[in-house]
């Protein structure tokens, strides 16, 4: 992570990779082992699920918990705590398009 830009541009650009929203959504109900995060994602291939697993992780969004497999850390939790509000705006906005 790049300290000289704003820390809003930098959680944007992490949010905005392709699967990593879908990997923290997925987890919100608790832990997944790798198969199972696997197998929720759709068509995500091993080496991209591995990657971003290992992203968010630095990131400190999701942590692995032990023979669970990877799960929410407290900063992924309240990190899907803060989109709520958002997902109502999303869904007003999107029915007026």
């Amino acid at each position: 992570m790049n300290q000289k830009r704003p820390a809003i541009a930098e959680i944007i650009e992490l949010l905005g990779k392709k699967w990593v929203m879908r990997i923290i959504w997925e987890l919100r109900s608790g832990p997944l082992t790798f198969r199972e995060l696997q197998a929720a994602c759709g068509d995500i291939s091993p080496t991209t699920l591995n990657s971003r697993l290992k992203l968010l992780k630095h990131s400190l969004l999701v942590e692995n918990q032990d023979s669970q497999g990877y799960g929410l850390s407290p900063l992924g939790e309240e990190l899907l705590e803060i989109y709520q509000p958002l997902k109502g705006w999303a869904i007003k906005w999107q029915k007026r398009l």
